[in-house]
């Protein structure tokens, strides 16, 4: 299995444009479960603490180094990719072995 771990840090801010926008990640990356068929578990949430913490955060895991590739290559995540690239100033992400 492959935990896929993305952050991002949204570009605005604006708290009520920043919480927005990390709900509307959080719901758009949620939907594509039962869509994407290689999507194992995923979690995804807007930070609840602030500070310093960064803005939004993904959790996925996948059977294989190729499913991983499956989700990201999938049509209907590329539409949440370019939604994310347009309002994310800074992203961080891991993959590991589980």
């Amino acid at each position: 299995m492959i935990r896929h771990i993305v952050a991002w840090r949204l570009a605005t801010e604006d708290p009520a444009e920043k919480a927005a926008q990390g709900r509307k990640i959080a719901e758009d990356l949620l939907a594509l479960q039962g869509v994407v068929p290689s999507i194992e578990a995923i979690s995804v949430g807007p930070d609840v603490v602030g500070g310093t913490n960064w803005d939004v955060a993904l959790v996925a895991d996948f059977a294989d180094q190729a499913a991983l590739e499956a989700y990201q290559t999938h049509p209907d995540h590329q539409v949440v990719v370019a939604y994310v690239r347009s309002v994310v100033a800074d992203r961080v992400a891991v993959d590991f072995e589980i």
